[in-house]
Order: structure tokens, then sequence, then C-alpha cells
């Protein structure tokens, strides 16, 4: 799910997406004017390109490194992000959990005033979200001292996955391309990488260990490569598993068939010796996610979401469901959230031109984010590419999931990531068939192909100096959610220069949080630690005056704050206390 309290202009959203357009169409017409322009540069690059193709596990290794190295290098342009919108701040909570070996935390004695959209308070005190993403942060704080490190790693792997999964399926070469496309359109500057929020680089590693497993083991019936598919179902089982039934399906069938039809496959009692280490692991992932729903919701068969959505929730996932009553809030801001924004947006969905609207956004948000304006003329051959028997069953899988996002009020880009290797698979496929395409015997295809990558690495060039060229790039993930060029910059700042100062200060910190007159401020400003009451800063709901005598008698021995969203710069002013509750001074 998402925070939309941000409505950028068309301007603020669209700029670098006009500027690729533009460079796209510029491309092409000089690939039709001029169709041999840098015939000898390219091939000579393209020569050097296919001799590290061929060599595929270095390849991969390649890709990956790349990504991270890439990310690494550019940090003193694009800093490490700070958490923006509630999702962060909630997957950040599970990471901090996990970083404590906790699996949930006791409910906070003060919970109402500590309440956050995607945190649950009951029956724990914990993010709502499946564990796969905090796990990630969790590994990222532990071993290097900061969770971004851990989905760095994570981008990381997931670009060499795609490269792994796409060898599988493509020539070594086309393989190659589609890894270093995900280290640009993915990877370096997506919100994947630069938020705290979605999964998405997991989902995609998950995925392309699935599909790229599949026809290996099918073709070999390796143990590895089912224990690699058990480790991508896993994957997606803990962080989209929505997603990763709709994945299994296919790819239950195709093993399936295979199994009934395959000419030369192992035995029965052969195939379950190879494939008892995937099992196992897959029935260990089961036994740990009921675990873990029993420690943190009370029920091992209550999965993750089902908490919050019913506590909090009036608008269902699903367009055929029901909305809930309107439940108790105790803050403007949950209110606002959950009925004029979440339940307005599933009301708008249900009528029929509200369903025909979002059904075309939906291909239109996952396009413009996966493959933009200049990798879309590929995209022109998509008639004849799915028509190909190499990639038919990917084809499939994406049907399967085309239909699973049509009964879905929401598609998000990390929705779509454990199929992000077949997207690219297809998209690669029409690009081949477009490298071949030489109206009046001219190679304006090639061409095209060629200028179309190049617009990518220009495109990420001009990312790094978006402000010296006065690129406004999406401040938080709402708003970049079909704009592959977003990035953390400096956004976040107000809350995280505060708690910064806060921190520098004697004594344990108290923060009120007055609630803002505009519900669509964009940054989330209440999220503390796994650990509440032993965090140097606490913030806190502002609520009437008996609730926050309360709060200051239990935390009497804090100095307590007010900051106010509405003003700008936001700031930390002492709070009058009332004179019966004696808090430090200092």
């Amino acid at each position: 799910m998402y925070m939309l309290q941000t409505s950028p202009s068309l301007g603020e959203s669209i700029t670098p997406m006009l500027v690729e357009g533009g460079l796209t169409a510029i491309g092409v017409a000089v690939a039709f004017a001029w169709p041999r322009l840098g015939f000898a540069g390219f091939s000579q690059i393209e020569r050097g390109f296919g001799r590290l193709a061929r060599k595929q596990e270095l390849a991969v290794a390649v890709v990956g490194l790349t990504m991270v190295l890439l990310r690494l290098v550019i940090l003193p342009l694009l800093p490490r992000p700070l958490p923006v919108i509630a999702d962060d701040f909630s997957f950040l909570l599970s990471g901090d959990t996990f970083a404590h070996g906790r699996l949930a935390n006791p409910t906070p004695a003060m919970w109402v005033h500590f309440e956050a959209i995607f945190v649950d308070m009951k029956p724990t005190y914990m993010s709502m979200y499946f564990p796969g993403q905090g796990l990630v942060l969790a590994t990222g704080k532990v071993l290097f001292g900061h969770p971004w490190y851990g989905l760095l790693i994570a981008s990381g792997l997931m670009c060499s996955a795609l490269c792994w999964m796409l060898q599988a399926w493509l020539p070594p070469c086309w393989a190659l391309l589609g890894g270093f496309l995900s280290v640009l359109r993915l990877g370096i500057f997506s919100y994947w990488t630069n938020s705290y929020t979605g999964g998405g680089s997991i989902a995609a590693l998950g995925g392309a260990l699935v599909l790229g497993g599949l026809p290996r083991f099918m073709r070999t019936a390796r143990p590895r490569y089912a224990l690699l598919m058990a480790v991508g179902i896993g994957l997606l089982a803990i962080t989209r598993p929505y997603e990763c039934v709709l994945l299994c399906i296919p790819v239950a069938v195709a093993m399936l068939h295979w199994l009934l039809t395959a000419k030369g496959r192992p035995t029965a009692a052969v195939l379950f010796r190879r494939t008892v280490p995937a099992l196992a692991l897959l029935v260990a992932v089961a036994a740990w996610l009921g675990y873990y729903d029993y420690r943190a919701f009370g029920n091992p068969l209550t999965l993750p979401y089902t908490v919050n959505r019913a506590t909090y929730a009036m608008a269902p996932y699903y367009f055929w469901q029901s909305p809930r009553p309107e439940p108790v809030y105790h803050h403007e801001v949950m209110l606002h959230y959950y009925r004029d924004v979440e339940l307005a947006e599933f009301n708008s969905f249900r009528k029929p031109s509200g369903f025909l609207l979002q059904t075309l956004i939906k291909p239109v948000r996952a396009e413009l984010f996966f493959a933009g304006f200049a990798l879309f003329p590929p995209l022109v051959f998509l008639p004849w590419t799915l028509r190909d028997r190499r990639i038919r069953f990917l084809v499939v899988c994406l049907l399967v999931l085309v239909a699973g996002m049509l009964i879905e009020i929401y598609l998000i880009p990390h929705y779509l990531a454990p199929f992000a290797g077949a997207l690219y698979a297809v998209g690669l496929q029409a690009m081949r068939h477009l490298w071949h395409w030489s109206p009046g015997g001219q190679r304006v295809g090639t061409t095209i192909v060629r200028l179309s990558v190049t617009i990518c690495l220009v495109m990420a060039g001009l990312r790094l100096f978006d402000r010296a060229l006065h690129f406004p790039i999406s401040e938080a993930p709402p708003s970049a959610w079909m704009d592959r060029w977003y990035g953390p910059d400096h956004f976040g700042t107000e809350r995280a220069n505060i708690e910064s100062r806060l921190e520098q200060l004697p004594g344990q910190q108290l923060v009120l949080v007055r609630a803002s007159a505009d519900p669509y401020l964009t940054q989330e400003w209440i999220f503390n630690a796994a650990d509440i009451d032993d965090s140097k800063v606490i913030w806190a709901h502002e609520m009437d005056g008996a609730s926050n005598r309360e709060l200051f008698q239990y935390y009497k021995n804090r100095k307590v704050w007010l900051v106010q969203p509405d003003l700008s710069p936001a700031e930390a002013v002492p709070y009058p206390v009332p004179e019966q509750v004696t808090p430090v001074t200092r």
C-alpha cells in the first residue's frame, strides 16, 4: 500500500520523462535519416560486450557489482535516502525490531499517542507488512550500521539474478543487455533502491530465481536449480505472497506438464531425491512464517495486513469486496487517509467509468516504470513477439499477472516486481525483432536499438545533475511510481533535522506533533523505534488536554517539545506543560 499525501503538478512529475520522450523521438528520426550513424563505433563496443556476455557467470557477477559500486560512487550526489512516507517508517520499524532479535514488540503503555498508518499497536507493536523487507533492512543495520545497505545489496543481487534469468531464455548478449538495463532502470535510480518502501528488489530477485531456475531444472533436473527456485518462492512468500501465487500457478502447470510428457526425464524416485532440499526449504519458510504470525499477531494463520486492515481500513483490496464500517479513529490524519483517500479511490474504482480508467492506467504506469519512452520503440513489435515460441511460457505468466491485477484495486510497480524478469524478457525479444528490421534494406531498426540504449545512459547522466539542470525530481514514491528517475536527494529533511538536533541535547526528549490543517502534507511525522521507552527521542500525537497530561506524567523525566508541520520550516519549540506535571527542564 501507499500514502497518497502529495499531489504534484504535472510538470513536476513528468519533466524527466518529457526529456526522455523528446530524446527518443529525436533518436527514431535520426535512425531513419542516417541509418548507418556510428556503425563502426557501436560495432566495436558490441564486440567487447559480446566477449563478456559469453562468460555467463562473470557477466552475472559484473552486472550486480556494477549496480552496487555505481550507487556507492554517486552517494555524494544522491545520499542515502531518508524515510518520508508512512510505508518507509513501517518497514523501518520491522527492520529495527528484527535487528533487536525480536519478531514483535509489546504494545506501548501510551500506544494511542503513537498510532501510525500501516503500524499495528495490538496485539503487538509491529509493522503490518510481510517480513521480507524488514529482514533485509535488519541485515543492513546489523552488518553495515545502516538499514539502507541491506536494500543496496538486495538491488545488486536483483540485477545479477535478472541477468541470470534472462540467460535461460535469450542469447547471452541480450541477457547481458537486460542485466545492465535493469541496473539503469530498476537499480540505481528507482524507488526500489532509493526508498524503504515496497520490497521491489527482493520480489524481483525472487521472481528471477524462479523463472531462471525453471527451464534449467527441466533441462538438467539438477538439485541446485530446484533449490534456487525454492529460495525464490521463499523470498516471494515473505514479501509479495499474492503475486507469488500468481507466478507459481503457471510454474506449477509447466512442471506438471513436464513430469507427465517429457521424454528422458528422471524417474519419480530420482526426482524426489533431487528436490528434497528444495521441499525442505519451502517447509521451513512456511513454518517460520507461521511462527512469525503467531508471535506478531497471536495466531499462526493470521497473516500480516489482516489485523491492521481490520482495525483501521474501510476499503478492501479487491473490487468485489464490500467496504468495512468506519472504525473509531483517534487522530484526524488517519481518518483522512483511510476515508478520504483509500475509500474514495475504492468507491471510484467500483464505478464503471472508474474501473475502465484504472484498467487503462495500470498498463501505462507499468510501461512507464519498467521501460519508459526510451525503451518504447521495440514494443511496436509486440504482436510478433507474443507469438515467439522462445518466450511463450513467459507470455502466459504475464497473462496470469494481468488477470490478477485486474481484480485488485491498486497497482504500484513493486506489485509487478516478481514478474520483472518476464517483462524484460518480452521487451528484449521485441528489441531483437526491431534489431533485424531493415525497411528498404537500411538497418534502421539496429540504429534505433543502439540509440535507445544510448538514451538510457544519457538520462542516467542527466539524473546525477538534476538540480543544476533544474529537473524536478519527485519528492516521494507516490509521485514517482511511473518515473524511474526518483532519487532520495534531500527529501524528508525537516523531521530528520529536528530529530538530529534533539538527539544532541542532554537527557531524553518527547515531541508532540500537532495535527496539520493540510491533509496532503507529504512527510510522515509519527514514527518511533522498536523500543519506544528507551528511545532518545519519542514522537507522539498531540491529543486533548487530559490525554496529554497522562502522557506527560508517564514520561515525566523527558523534556517536551511541540512540532507543527504546517509551519515552514517546521521547528521544535518547548511545549507548555501543565503545572501539575513536572518534567525535566534542561
